[in-house]
């Protein structure tokens, strides 16, 4: 069981950098560093030199996407998304080419290793959880769906590749990480010791506070949409002043955030067991604000954006692992 505990603990850490991989690649424009998937330019290895590829390549990998595109829309017009559809095949903003850099493209496969790396260690854990099949059939589901999940998200992952990073499908894609997220939480959980923790006090507020990030990731997502529209037309220093609603509600937004958090660990402050993910909580939350103010005031500072992505996540997974210890049981789920 010991191993098992560790390598879902592992697994999460591993998650995590994953996500501060994927705001790296974001920050760095690095996206399409990659035109087509799982394969970089057609190889295993992705070339370091545009001499390596041949003269024709944008047309080559425009045409590539152009298919993958298609058969998605079908898939789309099939669930009745047929507006979406007509747009990603209509959009020409989807069908262009970047030119190649070495650099980007070499950020999106590390991206890209590393999820592969995460695929090996969540499927290594859904075969260890087998073990458990007939004592917590629970936790072998919840292993499974999470690898089911995984393969999902490399699908959307070339899909935000296909479609030249259509805004929507980033968001899927980032909303699907949390997921993943949550369930490993719940692995970890399910295989940890533990007591149960006094729910009276702030299980409503924890709801809410849940409630309310989850919303502020949303919003941060439109900002972030909004930026990458810009980021071809105006220099960096200009992007919050000519960003609109979506930026001033976002940043109002988080008033509410904080104030809802600031009075979860007061409500939280007193009962036992709960001191230090209150304390943890809060310094997540303040850090998480703070990186968003200094990207407002400071242009946007490239290392910034992977560093707030990665806070609000690590925010919602202590949200969530302190759900789950809610309803702990006294004595651990094993022996």
């Amino acid at each position: 069981m010991r191993s098992f505990r560790s390598l879902s603990v592992s697994t999460l850490v591993s998650v995590y950098v994953l996500i501060l991989v994927g705001g790296i690649v974001r920050s760095t424009g690095s996206g399409m560093g990659c035109p087509d998937w799982p394969k970089c330019f057609g190889r295993w290895v992705p070339p370091t030199s545009v001499s390596e590829l041949p003269a024709d390549y944008k047309k080559i990998y425009a045409l590539h996407r152009e298919r993958k595109n298609q058969r998605f829309a079908k898939y789309l017009t099939t669930f009745g998304m047929t507006d979406t559809a007509q747009n990603i095949l209509n959009d020409e903003a989807v069908s262009r080419e970047n030119d190649f850099s070495p650099v980007r493209t070499w950020i999106e496969y590390v991206n890209r290793l590393v999820g592969v790396v995460i695929g090996l260690l969540i499927f290594a854990l859904f075969v260890v959880s087998l073990r458990f099949w007939k004592t917590e059939r629970t936790l072998t589901f919840v292993a499974f769906s999470t690898f089911v999940l995984v393969g999902f998200q490399g699908w959307i992952g070339s899909v935000v590749v296909s479609t030249n990073l259509m805004p929507w499908t980033i968001t899927v894609h980032m909303f699907l990480a949390l997921l993943i997220v949550a369930l490993l939480i719940y692995i970890v959980h399910q295989s940890s010791y533990g007591k149960e923790i006094n729910s009276s006090l702030g299980f409503w507020w924890l709801i809410a506070s849940m409630g309310v990030l989850l919303v502020q990731i949303l919003l941060g997502t439109q900002v972030r949409e909004a930026i990458d529209q810009l980021a071809t037309a105006v220099s960096r220093e200009a992007w919050i002043s000519n960003l609109g609603a979506e930026f001033v509600i976002h940043r109002s937004f988080s008033w509410i955030v904080l104030i809802l958090h600031v009075g979860l660990i007061v409500k939280l402050h007193k009962t036992q067991g709960s001191k230090a993910f209150a304390l943890t909580l809060i310094l997540l939350i303040l850090g998480t604000i703070l990186t968003g103010m200094s990207m407002a005031y400071f242009a946007v500072p490239p290392f910034l954006q992977p560093v707030h992505l990665l806070l609000a996540t690590m925010t919602f997974g202590m949200q969530f692992l302190f759900l789950l210890k809610l309803k702990r049981k006294e004595e651990p789920t094993f022996a």
